[in-house]
């Protein structure tokens, strides 16, 4: 019972933030596939459901909060995901999603620059499959010396 409330866990915390899927997933034992597969799980989760239901949650989140000033639109961080959106489309923004953005914003990114449901749930799968391999991979087999220069890793997990 106690592994299916990590396994949840991992899973639950992938959906919000790519990166805790493999750490919590290796600090709770799991291999290299299982926890690549459950981090990719919850990427997908939210691809899906801030693809098909992204107009219905922000309609009932607004409600709760109110509407500020408007912020600029022209940043430095906007003009990059506009060029990033130009120049690879909605692959661009699902490669780039589990290491800048979180899944949730990654989706609701490419849904307002009028990308295909498809296309953002196959890309999404995709790449979050490649990254969770990659960065599982590299927390296991090189996080003794990432633990050396990021200390703060020595009391989430151990390896």
């Amino acid at each position: 019972m106690e592994m299916i409330d990590e396994a949840a866990y991992v899973y639950f915390l992938s959906i919000f933030k790519f990166i805790f899927g493999p750490v919590f997933g290796l600090s709770y034992g799991f291999g290299v596939i299982w926890t690549a597969a459950l981090t990719t799980l919850g990427t997908l989760t939210a691809a899906v459901v801030f693809s098909f239901f992204g107009p219905q949650i922000r309609a009932f989140v607004s409600l709760f909060f109110k509407k500020k000033k408007k912020k600029k639109v022209f940043t430095k961080k906007n003009r990059r995901f506009v060029k990033i959106w130009n120049k690879y489309g909605v692959a661009g923004i699902a490669f780039f999603t589990p290491i800048l953005l979180t899944p949730i914003g990654g989706t609701i990114l490419a849904n307002a620059f009028g990308g295909k449901k498809s296309e953002i749930i196959k890309y999404m799968l995709l790449w979050s499959a490649f990254w969770s391999v990659t960065l599982t991979y590299a927390l296991k087999y090189f996080g003794d010396i990432l633990k050396d220069y990021l200390p703060f890793l020595n009391n989430i997990f151990v390896i």
